[in-house]
């Protein structure tokens, strides 16, 4: 397998490289991290399995796209595949660090040029993806309203039913969204997944993100996620605010936002999960 990798990389980078050590690193709850090197270059390869492939393929287009706006670092693909029955995603190889108050500034800053990057079809993206594991459609669609509830919330509410949750709110919930996301937000090139766990600084205080959820959609649900386990550092929102400045309502819609990601880790993982989306439709409605 890492023979098939290393002539990969060979031919999507035009530089010689073999494997000469890898090792095991974190890749999350989904897939399979290592750091892959020969005595010159270094890579991030994430295994899963083979029928896997689209979602890496989608994670490249994702990063990809958001590397093209020449705002905030993210890992640049390299190559993707399937070698002896896994799927492989090879990306550039950032070494890590804690960053300072002045990273997280920066960090602010650079997502909120990011969000600049717009698009004139709408809603959506060029093609579905994963938010984790679970599917995520991304058809496109000229009303936020109607494509958050459909291909976000309805959609994570039907897995969430064949596993078991019950949400007595819901039909109330449903009808009250148009109104409640009546605001009409331009199209923003947004990250999808932006929690704790894929922000991050290099060894040098650069901000950088990682494992997207890529699609066009209202850049609060970015902010939004970041609020979800435990925040971000308060220079991240200040940094954010002083380039493109949140609407007052933002605190309104935060919490519809973060109802996806809610649902989302219910289907995922189950446990209490859903009495905590049932909290949360609570507190939309009330």
């Amino acid at each position: 397998m890492w023979t098939q990798i290393a002539r990969h990389i060979t031919q999507a980078t035009g530089q010689e490289f073999s494997v000469q050590n890898q090792r095991s690193v974190s890749g999350g709850c989904i897939n399979h991290g290592y750091a892959i090197s020969d005595s010159n270059l270094s890579y991030f390869v994430k295994l899963n399995q083979a029928s896997q492939v689209a979602m890496f393929e989608a994670e490249a287009l994702g990063l990809k796209q958001m590397f093209e706006t020449a705002t905030i670092r993210v890992p640049k693909p390299i190559c993707w595949g399937i070698a002896n029955n896994s799927a492989y995603i090879v990306l550039e190889y950032l070494e890590l660090g804690s960053g300072n108050k002045n990273s997280w500034l920066e960090m602010g800053r650079k997502l909120a040029a990011m969000h600049r990057a717009t698009c004139d079809r709408g809603f959506g993206w060029q093609q579905n993806n994963t938010i984790g594991s679970t599917f995520q459609i991304n058809t496109w669609n000229d009303d936020w309203a109607e494509f958050f509830i459909q291909h976000r919330l309805a959609y994570q509410f039907q897995l969430a039913k064949r596993r078991g949750g019950h949400f007595p709110q819901l039909d109330e919930l449903l009808a009250a969204m148009p109104q409640l996301l009546a605001h009409q937000p331009l199209p923003s090139l947004v990250h999808g997944d932006l929690w704790g766990g894929n922000a991050a600084c290099t060894k040098t205080g650069e901000p950088v993100i990682f494992d997207p959820a890529t699609y066009y959609g209202d850049r609060e649900v970015d902010i939004a996620m970041t609020e979800l386990f435990g925040g971000f550092p308060a220079a991240f929102y200040q940094g954010y605010n002083e380039i493109f400045p949140l609407d007052s309502a933002y605190e309104r819609r935060k919490p519809i936002y973060n109802l996806y990601h809610i649902l989302n880790h219910f289907n995922l993982f189950g446990g209490g999960y859903a009495s905590q989306a049932n909290r949360a439709i609570s507190q939309i409605l009330g």
